[in-house]
């Protein structure tokens, strides 16, 4: 399969972030009760903060595993530098990597955790989520994208630093209208992840003022229909949200006229294509990728950490799930899983009473906290704001712009606001 663009290490795997609505249980999906925040609690901390990661990286993916501990390690490094929790080390806990996160989540309930970071895989979180949610113990995912997730029952447990998959549609929309574009036709791989941002990129579109003139679905290998149909509908640009069959999908709008210039793509249909594509197939092709790209000062202290480390996708993600967890537990000063979880909204900027201060470290949001001041932690990966869903209520993308050689380079940024609900 080819590559995804990489910057500076930066990767977006499509068969990672995968659409988890399958894997949801539909007794589990129950609306927004289900996810509902935690109030005030009872402090019921032992006085050390425990954090555990879930690393659920196998197989090809297994790469991604070293930036997130990387990035975990030197939160907890600079956590600990800054004084702790209440003046003593904050415990990562000791990392084991296995695809079956429930008993990754057995092992760590066991190990007394308060907080756990991950999992990545969007279809295994579910198992974490109901493991850890039972026995009180707050969980931030750094990579979940699936939409579902959104009203998974959590009891107000489960919160993601990474944006859901529909957060994208009004940045693809816009990509389209700043090319000129009047209406579009969007084709879409069959499934929740097509399925989900297809609908979110209708809304936006509307919202945008752009006419959508078709929304034709298809199978991997089986998009010559799909492609018929946008071809007939006579579209100023074409939006194509696909993973798996996205080369594919490509191949088959070529072959209608409907190439280069005129393709927006999701952030599963971006990779380095090359001449695995007609010459020129892509050629102004724009699309996008979710995150940041890392500072070079970021960068550096992460491979401090890990001087082998090539790959950086979720580590900024990592790192303010992290600090999170440690600014949450200082604003509650307790590090009960259920104190942190009822902090979490407050102290990334969502709510909470008075002016926050805007901090940028662990240190200078611990020290705002001990001035009596509520923090709204802005970190790495931007500015989070969790809503009562424990979504990020903002996004920001890359945009990438592909050449006469069907490779993509990154041309800028964007930002969105969450949509969906």
């Amino acid at each position: 399969m080819p590559e995804r663009p990489r910057q500076a290490g930066l990767y977006r795997p499509g068969a990672v972030i995968l659409a988890a609505a399958a894997a949801l249980s539909l007794a589990a999906c129950s609306g927004q009760a289900g996810n509902a925040r935690l109030g005030t609690v009872d402090a019921s901390g032992d006085g050390t903060l425990r954090i555990g990661l879930i690393l659920d990286n196998t197989g090809q993916q297994a790469f991604l595993n070293a930036s997130q501990l990387a990035a975990a390690k030197l939160a907890v490094r600079e956590i600990n530098a800054a004084g702790g929790h209440k003046g003593r080390p904050v415990e990562l806990l000791p990392e084991k990597i296995s695809d079956d996160t429930a008993a990754q989540a057995k092992e760590l309930v066991a190990a007394k955790a308060d907080v756990v970071i991950g999992p990545t895989d969007s279809s295994r979180a579910p198992g974490a989520i109901d493991v850890l949610a039972n026995a009180k113990v707050a969980i931030i995912s750094p990579a979940n994208a699936a939409q579902g997730l959104s009203h998974y029952r959590s009891g107000g447990y489960y919160f993601r630093t990474s944006a859901a998959d529909v957060a994208q549609a009004s940045v693809l929309v816009k990509l389209a209208k700043d090319g000129g574009a009047r209406t579009i036709a969007v084709v879409h791989e069959e499934g929740s992840y097509g399925k989900d941002v297809s609908v979110a990129v209708a809304g936006a579109a509307k919202a945008a003022g752009l006419g959508v003139v078709s929304d034709a679905a298809f199978t991997p290998g089986q998009a010559q229909q799909a492609a018929a149909a946008a071809r007939a509908a006579g579209p100023d640009a074409v939006v194509l949200v696909a993973r798996e069959g996205a080369q594919g999908a490509m191949a088959e709008l070529n072959n209608a006229g409907l190439a280069g210039g005129k393709l927006v793509l999701s952030d599963g249909a971006i990779k380095q294509y090359g001449s695995a594509l007609g010459s020129k197939a892509l050629d102004g092709a724009r699309g996008v990728l979710p995150g940041v790209f890392p500072s070079a000062h970021f960068q550096g202290e992460l491979v401090a950490v890990d001087p082998d480390l090539k790959d950086m996708t979720f580590a900024a993600e990592t790192y303010d799930a992290v600090n999170l967890a440690a600014i949450a537990a200082a604003s509650a000063a307790d590090d009960a899983g259920s104190s942190i979880a009822a902090q979490l909204m407050a102290v990334s900027g969502q709510q909470g009473t008075g002016a926050a201060e805007v901090c940028r470290s662990y240190k200078e949001c611990a020290d705002a906290i001990r001035a009596g001041k509520p923090a709204d932690y802005d970190g790495e990966s931007g500015r989070i704001g969790f809503d009562a869903n424990g979504d990020v209520t903002s996004a920001n993308y890359m945009v990438f712009t592909y050449a006469a050689d069907n490779r993509a380079k990154m041309s800028g940024s964007e930002m969105a606001a969450r949509t969906g609900s």
